[in-house]
């Protein structure tokens, strides 16, 4: 049962005034950032800084990339009201052990939000990705040619993290979803909530971060049952670490035609 929403999203950018190196006044739109507390059945978790343009995902994602809540099921309703900042998360049935949960956080390097809370690094060992997936290099640079060549915030304005879901069709790969956020961990956890509320899986699709491969993103791109994690960025040991317990095929300092495969060599094919 899909849970009942508002559809509050916020303008992704604002215009200001600035003055350039010639000393012309200009008007320059700027990324939008927003405090956003959540609340889960009137209990305060956190509070996340966010561009605001996909509140109700976002806070669905985040419960289910913290594994604080396990199905789309258990969530009754997510109303956003910007006049208070705040995002309220009606449960079915409440949240098991919620206070020793979020007892327990792992500081991490995300930006925008970095904590994961109570025993991630321990249910990773749950995460089974799907054995016979592949990716065929033709699909990588297809997605690379269209997150290059996609309309973002990030052109306009700069100063936000972008994050797609995209398909896995053989030799071709389509962008399904296209997140951008302060911080990328907002991203991936948008497309989450989304994922749960479209009804999409994980095992056949391809997820492409402008981040860097931190162990909070190999985490929740596992959690998600995504076997193929792309960024244009680098990497942290602790996730080339958990990328290669968990079979993922991870691939960083993707742009153009050039990548470097780090993980999960046996997934990637080429096409001769």
């Amino acid at each position: 049962m899909t849970p009942l929403l508002t559809h509050a999203a916020r303008p992704a950018t604002f215009d200001v005034t600035a003055v350039d190196e010639h000393g012309e006044v200009r008007d320059v739109p700027i990324a939008g950032e927003h405090p956003l507390t959540l609340y889960v059945d009137k209990q305060e978790i956190l509070t996340l800084m966010t561009l605001g343009a996909a509140p109700e995902a976002l806070a669905i994602g985040y419960l289910r990339n913290q594994r604080l809540v396990k199905s789309l099921d258990e969530i009754v309703a997510v109303q956003v009201d910007w006049e208070s900042n705040a995002v309220a998360v009606k449960t079915r049935h409440g949240l098991a052990d919620l206070e020793a949960k979020t007892a327990k956080r792992t500081k991490t390097s995300g930006c925008g939000q970095g904590t994961v809370f109570g025993d991630l690094m321990e249910d990773i060992d749950s995460v089974a990705l799907p054995d016979d997936a592949t990716l065929a290099k033709s699909a990588l640079y297809e997605l690379l040619d269209k997150v290059r060549t996609h309309e973002t915030i990030y052109k306009q304005a700069g100063a936000v993290h972008g994050c797609a879901l995209a398909t896995n069709e053989g030799t071709h790969s389509r962008i399904l979803q296209f997140v951008e956020d302060v911080g990328r961990h907002n991203a991936v956890d948008a497309i989450a909530g989304q994922m749960w509320l479209d009804g999409e899986g994980g095992g056949d699709k391809i997820f492409y971060t402008t981040g860097r491969l931190t162990s909070e993103m190999v985490i929740k791109a596992a959690q998600m049952g995504i076997p193929f994690l792309v960024s244009r960025s680098g990497l942290t040991q602790m996730g080339y670490e958990i990328a290669e317990k968990v079979g993922m095929t991870m691939i960083g300092r993707a742009t153009n035609r050039h990548y470097l495969l780090f993980t999960g060599a046996s997934r990637f094919r080429s096409d001769e």
